[in-house]
């Protein structure tokens, strides 16, 4: 059985009279990678403050390691957190970066030089050394910053929109690095983001934080192929949303009608009834596109294309206010107005049944 290392208790976030955060709980396991993701404004950040000390839990418990840390000091607790902005030193070189806080404990020198040549090496800044934070470059001054955090060997470590400073390509070379050093240390990581493409690339599960409330947590391939809500659905990757009608419910399908000449089939479920209204998920990147006519084919006519180097982003009128993005890898020669026929097999339609704020 995992072992929990945080475990937050229905707490709960006020400020004056509003609640941002209202009877949350969560376990956390120790040595995974944990996203929470939201959009601006969601309380996610303020989730991680409470489990580090820096903001006061208004309602309920946090427990470290089985320790009801809820009053604690945050310097008393066995977390560290890493910033936005890592919070470098100017004026100290990376070597005095990174043992500044083993220094303040008062740890032995020889402790604190073995401690320190274990994490450079793990972030691969040795030759980086003795130079200072603005002579690094951006994933340079990352990695000083995570491996300032992992000497202290906390039992967590919290990291707040961490890459946000960083550009695409370093970001996503960081992602890779990041993961990679979490691995490697065992550690439990706590990532804060908006950004859902963190979130996949990074973590063993995610909490989608949606004003407050945990509506789904889970491993990041569910909440990609079954997202529970229509939010989740729309939040996370590119998406079509239709809103249909249940018309048929035979043997192992469903058939559900979409506008009055559009039918899509899924697999049978209990909660199926005829007449019932429902929504339904279609990945772009799912949908079969061709200027030939498909076998049970839906005919469509393209309005707009994008090309976004490795696919080729169409946006396909099926009828009146009904249009499909669909991504293609197809070296196919698509044009405006151009008729073409889509195809959508019944196992890449995804009902969504789920209640807003359901988790």
């Amino acid at each position: 059985m995992e072992k929990v290392i945080v475990k937050l208790d229905n707490i709960s976030k006020k400020f004056n009279t509003k609640y941002v955060i209202k009877n949350l709980s969560l376990d956390i396991y120790e040595g995974e990678f944990i996203t929470l993701l939201g959009s601006s404004g969601c309380g996610k950040t303020t989730i991680l403050r409470m489990i580090s000390g820096l903001d006061h839990v208004t309602e309920g418990k946090v427990y470290i390691d089985n320790i009801d840390v809820t009053d604690v000091d945050p310097t008393k607790r066995e977390v560290n957190t890493i910033f936005q902005n890592f919070a470098l030193f100017p004026h100290m070189t990376v070597e005095e970066n990174i043992s500044f806080g083993l220094k303040m404990k008062k740890v032995k020198q020889e402790e604190i030089d073995k401690r320190v040549k274990k994490v450079i090496k793990l972030v691969k800044l040795e030759e980086f050394i003795d130079r200072y934070p603005k002579e690094l470059s951006g994933g340079q001054q990352q990695r000083v910053a995570i491996a300032r955090g992992v000497v202290m060997n906390p039992k967590v470590l919290l990291l707040d929109e961490s890459l946000c400073s960083l550009d695409l390509k370093l970001k996503r070379q960081m992602q890779i690095e990041l993961k990679k050093i979490q691995k490697k240390l065992g550690i439990t990581f706590i990532y804060v983001t908006h950004d859902q493409d963190e979130a996949l690339t990074m973590s063993d599960r995610i909490a989608i934080i949606n004003k407050g409330v945990i509506e789904q947590l889970d491993t990041p391939q569910n909440i990609y192929n079954y997202p529970k809500t229509t939010f989740i659905a729309d939040f996370i990757g590119e998406s079509n949303i239709l809103q249909g009608e249940i018309t048929k419910i035979k043997d192992e399908i469903t058939e559900i009608k979409i506008n009055n000449n559009i039918i899509l089939t899924i697999p049978n479920n209990e909660k199926d009834v005829i007449g019932n209204k429902i929504n339904i998920l279609v990945r772009p990147e799912n949908i079969k596109v061709s200027t030939n006519v498909l076998k049970d084919s839906i005919k469509g006519i393209v309005k707009d294309i994008v090309y976004d180097g490795s696919v080729n982003k169409l946006f396909i009128e099926l009828d009146e206010n009904l249009i499909l993005k669909v991504n293609t890898q197809d070296k196919i020669d698509f044009k405006e107005d151009s008729i073409v026929y889509l195809k959508i097999e019944k196992n890449n339609v995804v009902p969504i049944r789920g209640k807003k704020n359901e988790a």
